[in-house]
């Protein structure tokens, strides 16, 4: 099997191409790169923005951080 990735540059686009898809009966996914954040998951990002421009959060030097990841 082997995957073709296309960038689709807008609906019209896309449905002429699942349409043409679909006609031939091909099998197919879709994927985006868009990121949907729930309403609790936004919550999340402006307290930690909120916590982080307050001074509250903490951080550890790079070098650390790319020893303890090294194996990965």
């Amino acid at each position: 099997m082997e995957t073709l990735k296309i960038d689709i540059q807008s609906d019209q686009e896309k449905k002429v191409l699942i349409a043409f898809l679909d006609s031939l009966s091909y099998h197919y996914r879709s994927e985006s790169d868009d990121y949907i954040l729930t309403d609790d998951q936004v919550k999340e990002m402006v307290r930690r923005k909120a916590d982080f421009l307050a001074g509250k959060t903490t951080s550890r030097p790079w070098n650390e951080i790319k020893t303890r990841y090294e194996g990965v």
